[in-house]
């Protein structure tokens, strides 16, 4: 899963860069644009609160905080709904350089 999720970032966003920062895969784009990591129940995934509040509604179904969404094991990943946060964040940070 951690797999399809690296590939729909590099995709979505193939200029960012690719490290790990705080123990899980990173990519950065003038800052930080997504963070995502597995767990026992689920994927983490971390667009920082603007991802989350510009895709609030979508994002209903699942488990989030401020900056955080969880993707269940047991379900399809919404990879879709990825690509248009990884969308959505990219652009916002191509801004802070405009």
């Amino acid at each position: 899963m951690l797999g399809l999720v690296r590939a729909v970032v590099r995709r979505t966003a193939p200029d960012a860069e690719e490290v790990i920062s705080y123990g899980m895969p990173t990519y950065k784009l003038n800052g930080n644009l997504v963070h995502f990591g597995a767990f026992k129940n689920h994927i983490g995934f971390y667009p920082i609160p603007s991802g989350i509040e510009a895709f609030e509604e979508e994002l209903g179904p699942y488990r989030k905080s401020r900056g955080a969404v969880q993707f269940p094991l047991d379900k399809p990943l919404p990879l879709d709904l990825i690509s248009r946060i990884v969308k959505f964040r990219a652009e916002e940070n191509r801004k802070k350089v405009s």
